[in-house]
């Protein structure tokens, strides 16, 4: 999934904010243009990011639909974790009252 990546969190994280130039992006992360420019590749092919050309310059932004499709994704498995959560802190308490005893 695209979003597995912390890099392209973040770069979907900025995105947020607004479009913004390819450069700029680049300019966030400890790594060259073109390891960017693969996460952005990610992020494109997945359709979450779309990419305009003005002259020399390129720009991102987030096209809205998709990540609302990631966001029901999400969301599925959020509350698996949750309720997966719930279960665990539930065998803890038992464990500490039996403890108690």
């Amino acid at each position: 999934m695209a979003l597995a990546d912390g890099t392209r969190r973040q770069i979907v994280k900025r995105l947020a904010q607004g479009e913004l130039p390819v450069s700029d992006i680049a300019k966030d992360f400890e790594m060259s243009l073109a390891a960017v420019s693969k996460h952005i590749k990610v992020l494109e092919n997945a359709k979450m990011v779309s990419r305009r050309v003005e002259g020399r310059q390129h720009f991102l932004s987030l096209v809205p639909e998709q990540l609302a499709d990631a966001l029901d994704w999400i969301s599925i498995y959020r509350n698996f974790w949750l309720k997966r959560m719930d279960a665990l802190a539930a065998i803890v308490e038992t464990n500490i009252e039996n403890q108690e005893d």
